[in-house]
């Protein structure tokens, strides 16, 4: 009696300890989804109105509406389901129906990435001056970021479906002998299929997202160069009268400091998991979950980093831009 009831205690306290981990993870991911919905709906419909209403976008405008709508993707693909199965409903989900959210999900993250790399250059490109390298750019930049994005959406499109497509070419052709890795989603079971389809992953998906990745930090490393460069000019000119701490230039840099350092911090913490999820079997429960909820991070918290820098590079009196004409950021 006593042994039966001492291997009761430890399942009873086992158990107890699943359903904390459980409810924790859920409660989380509730809270991201919720507050992550809510606030890319929220400014989505902003642009929306903008558009009904003054029958045309700015162009950051539009570039921040298609990256709204794509975390809007990622939130409902990932958050929904792993709050859904965090609850204790488990495996809902078939596998054409698991195969089809990572679609949308991966669709929806490079989309995200990529348009906020279109706008780290874009913003580059605008307060550049008139003698830089970006000059040819300046006036031509406005009209392809529309095919940019269009862009954006198609290559995604394509090459994410290229994944789905090549397992269920190598499940045909491969016996069940071959299955290499089965993974626990929570929502739903997926089997992989020799590690090639890690690499492809890989290749695919991760490759592009860090190239993009480095293009964002190198075009914010340009914008505070370039707000650093015509604040000490500016200091030049009107000596110590101006505060660096207080001036347009110090705020901008400020802002674009404080969107893209989470934006890499997020993304590069989420690239780090999906390498080790697509190369790496049988991994640990927390893993995977901490995974998922690193991946909604950037999504949920970037409508209201977009809110609250409504003006991220102010209405700045650049003797440059205003003879070049350039158009305002945000």
């Amino acid at each position: 009696m006593g042994t039966s009831t001492c291997r009761g205690l430890k399942e009873n306290m086992l158990n107890d300890r699943i359903f904390s981990r459980d409810v924790t993870i859920a409660v989380v991911s509730l809270s991201q989804t919720t507050v992550g919905i809510l606030g890319n709906v929220s400014l989505l419909y902003h642009y929306l109105f903008l558009y009904h209403t003054q029958c045309r976008l700015r162009t950051t405008d539009l570039i921040l509406k298609h990256l709204t709508l794509a975390n809007c993707l990622v939130i409902l693909s990932k958050g929904v389901p792993h709050t859904v199965a965090a609850l204790g409903l488990k495996y809902f989900l078939n596998g054409f129906a698991c195969e089809l959210l990572f679609y949308v999900h991966r669709v929806g993250r490079g989309v995200s990435i990529g348009t906020t790399c279109l706008l780290s250059v874009f913003q580059t490109i605008t307060i550049s001056p008139m003698d830089s390298c970006w000059k040819g750019l300046k006036l031509k930049a406005p009209k392809l970021v529309a095919f940019c994005i269009f862009l954006f959406w198609i290559q995604y499109i394509v090459i994410t479906l290229i994944i789905p497509i090549y397992t269920l070419h190598v499940s045909s052709r491969w016996s069940m002998k071959n299955i290499t890795k089965i993974r626990d989603w929570g929502y739903c079971f997926t089997t992989d299929h020799a590690q090639i389809i890690g690499t492809v992953h890989t290749v695919l998906i991760v490759v592009p997202e860090i190239s993009l990745s480095v293009i964002t930090t190198w075009a914010s490393g340009s914008m505070v160069f370039i707000l650093y460069r015509h604040n000490q000019r500016v200091q030049h000119i009107h000596g110590n009268k101006i505060s660096p701490s207080s001036s347009a230039e110090s705020t901008a840099t400020q802002r674009i400091l404080a969107l893209v350092s989470p934006f890499l911090s997020f993304y590069a913490l989420s690239s780090i998991f999906h390498i080790c999820i697509a190369l790496f079997p049988n991994l640990d429960w927390w893993v995977m979950n901490i995974s998922a909820l690193i991946s909604l991070c950037f999504p949920t918290i970037s409508p209201y980093l977009f809110m609250n820098h409504n003006d991220m590079v102010p209405r700045l009196s650049f003797e440059w831009i205003r003879n070049s004409r350039s158009f305002k950021l945000f």
